[in-house]
């Protein structure tokens, strides 16, 4: 498969770089930057020397490029993507969005929240948490990549909701991000001096992944949910830890509770479930495209706590496009995805 990322010297974007450069069936064809087009890739990342000297192109001849790929891979900031699918419909290449413009099955809570006019409303894309709609990417030719703390969340609580053992109000996210996931652009906020040997909330009641993770979880509870949503920031470079609330119903057991999660991620090879009384750590999930979730029931408030771990570039951006990639050619979900994660 010929694959070319838009937007390459993103965070996300470089990830990609190096996840399909050790795909055993990916070549990479084009890669973009509108901000350093003609420059060496290995000249900005010196970890990429070797392996991937190409130059940085500009996506202004995105037709040509889509000549050329087989899938494009879109790691561009919201409001981009929209223009590149809409350009390209009808298109052979498939796309892949990291961004946000396709993942709202309704594009007016993409308006409301993003503050932008969709401009390719009529798309049919394919919301890409390969776990859940596997079946749907399987078929597609745009899939939405899902947003990090989106991924880590959704698949914390969607098995409780999907069996009923869990109020379908009240739930609270508490979530929090390694540094990388604000972006690599200059921002006061995740300077050094503003992150190290800090802790702190932001987005508060208003973070843009907050109607994506209820959106789904509407889905799978059958009707709609609203959330309680507060993302922080670690002084880390990459990770992600949920910690998720819900109110159990009358009489749901830990059995149960262990039966759901089992019925729906004990044959996922990227999900490694911990059980009861499990608490993940970042490091443990670090670099790698695994899923660590764990759980734990408090009798004395009657509620559920799940607490779930992937690493922010990898699962939550750059390796689960790379899986829905696989299924969306039919070729095995883990390759080029299978390396473990890196300790310490």
């Amino acid at each position: 498969m010929r694959a070319s990322v838009i937007g390459a010297t993103g965070y996300a974007g470089v990830e990609l770089l190096r996840l399909l450069d050790g795909h055993p069936e990916a070549e990479i064809a084009t890669i973009t930057s509108e901000s350093s087009t003609g420059e060496a890739i290995a000249s900005m990342y010196p970890h990429l020397a070797g392996r991937i000297e190409k130059n940085l192109q500009s996506m202004q001849e995105i037709e040509q490029i889509a000549a050329d790929s087989d899938v494009i891979f879109i790691a561009l900031p919201h409001g981009h993507a929209m223009k590149i699918g809409k350009k390209l419909r009808g298109s052979k290449t498939k796309i892949i969005d990291l961004g946000g413009d396709y993942r709202f099955r309704d594009y007016r809570v993409f308006e409301e929240w993003y503050k932008v006019k969709h401009e390719d409303s009529e798309a049919k894309a394919v919301y890409g948490l390969t776990e859940l709609y596997r079946d749907q990417v399987r078929e597609a030719s745009l899939v939405a990549n899902p947003g990090c703390y989106t991924t880590c969340s959704i698949l914390a609580m969607v098995p409780l909701l999907k069996y009923d053992l869990i109020e379908h109000q009240g739930i609270i996210v508490d979530a929090k991000s390694g540094t990388s996931g604000a972006g690599r652009s200059l921002k006061a906020g995740s300077l050094y001096c503003a992150v190290n040997e800090s802790f702190k909330a932001y987005g508060v009641a208003s973070h843009r992944h907050t109607p994506e993770i209820e959106q789904i979880y509407s889905e799978f509870a059958g009707e709609p949910v609203v959330i309680q949503f507060t993302p922080h920031l670690l002084p880390v470079d990459r990770g992600i830890l949920a910690t998720c609330y819900g109110q159990l119903k009358e009489g749901v057991t830990d059995a149960q509770i262990e039966e759901a999660y089992q019925a729906m991620y004990g044959k996922e090879f990227f999900i490694r479930l911990r059980g009861k009384g499990g608490c993940p750590e970042l490091k443990n999930v670090r670099a790698s495209n695994y899923v660590d979730l764990g759980w734990q029931t408090d009798k004395r408030t009657g509620r559920i706590i799940v607490m779930n771990c992937i690493d922010n570039l990898v699962k939550g951006a750059a390796g689960q496009a790379v899986q829905n990639m696989n299924v969306m050619f039919g070729i095995d979900e883990t390759s080029g995805l299978r390396a473990l994660p890196i300790v310490p």
